[in-house]
């Protein structure tokens, strides 16, 4: 029987993560830099390609998946090969909330009256705010940290609060750039990017304050399908005085 695509119960799809392995398949496609396929995601959790693609077809027939057909290594032409089907997160937001809340709606009716009232201290204070949020959460990390919190601990920390906020930080290893593969604040995106990039971005500057983690560097990037602010590491040449502003490039 074939799912109605139109049709899109958001507490089925949830449920569908009660199983085990079902709900490791969705943590390893959404935690890949790429789509997956189904030998790939078999192979890391050690159970057969059938069991697999029996379980990510069931996710994406519940809309948390979706897929392409591509061939790997870039061959094509005659003796290619036929496109491998490979799985990546659903385009598609799921939110349970029981009873019934709009809180995306609020959120919206607020980002516009912020952005008609941009330049004020009405939008200074949101700012100020996000800030302060984040600064608060740094000084947790700090503290969870202990007292000797040398550098790799302060990142360590930065890493846990970006990922319990859902950002889903990714390191680069080469150069030690945190990319933010997810937006919290998605859905106010597209038609209040200048509002949300600041929100996130205030908020980040907040946590690195909060973890007295002087290494990092801010900066503003939006692209496409992740969060607007990356994180670069600067290597450590000396021990401050006092804390310092971390350095931000608005681009």
């Amino acid at each position: 029987m074939t799912r109605d695509p139109d049709r899109f119960d958001p507490i089925e799809a949830v449920a569908l993560l009660e199983e085990p392995t079902r709900k490791r398949l969705y943590d390893v496609v959404v935690g890949s830099r790429q789509a997956v396929g189904r030998d790939e995601a078999a192979e890391s959790l050690r159970i057969s390609r059938e069991l697999a693609a029996f379980h990510l077809d069931r996710l994406v027939e519940a809309g948390l998946l979706e897929t392409e057909f591509r061939r790997r290594g870039g061959r094509s032409g005659p003796g290619a090969g036929r496109p491998a089907k490979l799985y990546r997160r659903a385009a598609r937001e799921v939110a349970v909330s029981l009873p019934p809340r709009s809180y995306d709606v609020a959120a919206e009716v607020m980002a516009t009256a912020f952005d008609r009232l941009a330049g004020t201290p009405a939008v200074d204070a949101l700012t100020s705010v996000a800030r302060e949020r984040g600064a608060a959460a740094g000084r947790i990390a700090r503290r969870k940290a202990g007292p000797r919190h040398g550098r790799h601990r302060l990142r360590a920390g930065l890493m846990e609060v970006l990922q319990r906020a859902g950002y889903e930080p990714d390191v680069d290893v080469a150069n030690g750039t945190v990319t933010l593969r997810n937006c919290p604040f998605d859905a106010l995106v597209a038609g209040h990017r200048q509002l949300t990039c600041g929100m996130n971005l205030a908020w980040a500057q907040g946590v690195v304050e909060g973890l007295g983690d002087s290494t990092a560097t801010l900066e503003l990037a939006p692209e496409p399908g992740r969060c607007c602010v990356l994180v670069h590491d600067v290597p450590h040449t000396s021990s401050p005085s006092r804390q310092e502003e971390p350095k931000t490039t608005l681009i």
